[in-house]
């Protein structure tokens, strides 16, 4: 089965195979080094403005939500000539300044604030920035965790950053004048993120994060292997009530079947980050579902099953995925594209952690763009 994520994150690590051989860059921007996270410790003792519930810390909320990077990076990969790739290069330049993030963050936060999660699992976390060429790309364009941060604090203090975990990172030359010359350097660093909500007597510890052991690895026969990095982060968090839990952020390899389940086992091998003598809670891309794609993308949701998760989040509606990378009301994506399901809040331990409901937001545009090609998954969980 062929879908938009996918296609686009294949092309994100073609265009950086092609990047390597035509001028050997490779890179990322430096404000943000690939591998690291930023662990930021969170504690809120208030209690009183809670999910309500039967009592305080009946119920839990989670969110996932994948901002998506911002172009659909094929163009690179199409191209015949190193003139032709430094122009697409370009293109997907413009095609990520076209898709407006500031204003999809608006709507981003629009439906975080409006159903107020207490956890929120952020994925495609895109950092874009541009520099001379030559040179390197150290002016940031877009940071789309401040952009998002910024609206969802405008008027109070709501959420903080717990753990932020870099995954795939690129640098390339590209020509913005259509002349097939580079002029600019432009970079990509994509992230997973977690998020706390502030004052509702969230409490988190250990907030941690790495990359996979098992990343798709593409060959070079010009300077050898390429890793295409992917991984998780994680917080163990205690919610008013409920007592602690694992609350864990993940999105899987989206090209490749085999090491997409690959990833799946490590979360849940002994020691792995879904593995946990406390409850464990766990969202993400998961790029995988068992009834709504095919063979052999149902691969990795059916090993978490098998390794004991229980789904605690709804596919009525689906949540998947716009087939235009524009996302401008008009450029062509409809409610209709959303035709099957990768986004998902599942559990280790089903007897104590229930679903008390389940909504998809997202799934219509706002402020004249779709606010991700992705909608996003929430899920009010009863602990017992």
């Amino acid at each position: 089965m062929s879908y938009a994520p996918t296609r686009r994150l294949l092309a994100a690590a073609l265009l950086a195979l092609a990047a390597i051989v035509t001028a050997g860059l490779l890179a990322t921007p430096s404000t943000a080094k690939p591998g690291h996270s930023h662990h930021a410790k969170h504690k809120s003792a208030s209690s009183h403005h809670g999910f309500p519930g039967k009592r305080n810390g009946d119920v839990v909320s989670v969110m996932t939500r994948n901002l998506y990077l911002g172009a659909d990076l094929t163009p690179a990969i199409e191209a015949t000539s190193q003139g032709k790739l430094f122009t697409a290069n370009g293109q997907i330049l413009d095609e990520v300044i076209a898709n407006d993030f500031p204003r999809r963050a608006k709507g981003l936060a629009q439906e975080i604030l409006s159903r107020r999660p207490d956890l929120v699992g952020l994925q495609e976390v895109a950092l874009w920035a541009t520099g001379p060429f030559p040179g390197s790309a150290t002016n940031v364009l877009y940071d789309y965790l401040g952009l998002l941060m910024g609206e969802l604090n405008r008027k109070r203090h709501r959420y903080d950053v717990a753990v932020v975990q870099n995954e795939f990172g690129l640098e390339a030359p590209a020509d913005t004048n259509g002349d097939e010359v580079p002029d600019l350097t432009v970079a990509l660093q994509m992230r997973d993120v977690i998020l706390v909500r502030d004052g509702v007597g969230v409490m988190t510890r250990n907030e941690t994060g790495a990359n996979f052991d098992n990343p798709l690895v593409l060959p070079s026969v010009v300077i050898g292997p390429i890793t295409v990095d992917r991984g998780w982060t994680s917080v163990d968090a205690k919610v008013r009530g409920s007592g602690w839990f694992r609350f864990v952020n993940t999105h899987l390899e989206a090209f490749h079947p085999r090491v997409r389940g690959a990833q799946a086992q490590e979360l849940v091998a002994p020691g792995g980050p879904a593995t946990s003598n406390l409850p464990v809670v766990l969202v993400g891309d998961l790029n995988s579902d068992d009834d709504t794609v095919s063979f052999p993308d149902t691969y990795a949701y059916n090993l978490l099953l098998n390794a004991g998760m229980e789904n605690r989040s709804t596919d009525k509606p689906l949540s998947c995925c716009l087939n235009p990378s524009l996302l401008a009301v008009g450029a062509g994506g409809s409610n209709a594209d959303f035709d099957h399901q990768v986004d998902h809040v599942l559990t280790r331990d089903p007897v104590k952690i229930g679903l008390r409901s389940s909504t998809v937001t997202g799934r219509h545009p706002t402020r004249g763009f779709w606010s991700s090609d992705h909608a996003g998954v929430f899920s009010a969980l009863r602990f017992k």
